[in-house]
């Protein structure tokens, strides 16, 4: 069982360099936990690489269904004052960007504030050293 962040999430959805690095995880991994936003995340990123024309709309919808399979047997950490709480100490030690506090903030709350031993998966440099420092283990 491992967090995954939305950056880790959309290269099981496409074909991208970094899908050979976080295929490997998903793999050896029996229950994909995220933050409840995660979904609404994906689809953001796949509707942006749309619209700028790096995504054929063929591809996209083919990236929305892989997403929506996944989705289908992910675990979501639920939005709850705990979650805010965390997030708004973390926006106060590390340099992110809300999203990412509250990713991180999910993450915390999932392993229980003892994040030593778990994983978090994630391709945002600043969400690795803020996960990091927090005491994930970071993969890939």
């Amino acid at each position: 069982m491992r967090f995954w962040d939305a950056s880790a999430i959309i290269p099981l959805c496409l074909n991208e360099k970094a899908s050979q690095t976080v295929k490997p995880l998903l793999k050896t991994d029996d229950d994909i936990v995220v933050w409840w936003m995660t979904y609404i995340e994906c689809l953001s990123a796949l509707s942006r690489r749309q619209r700028e024309r790096i995504l054929h709309p063929g591809d996209a919808g083919k990236a929305r269904a892989v997403l929506s399979a996944i989705a289908a047997a992910w675990s979501e950490v639920q939005p709850t004052e705990r979650v805010r709480g965390r997030a708004d100490r973390l926006l106060s030690i590390h340099p992110l960007r809300a999203a990412d506090a509250m990713q991180l903030a999910a993450a915390l709350v999932w392993a229980q504030e003892t994040p030593r031993g778990f994983d978090f998966i994630c391709l945002d440099q600043n969400l690795r050293e803020a996960a990091l420092k927090e005491g994930f283990s970071i993969q890939p």
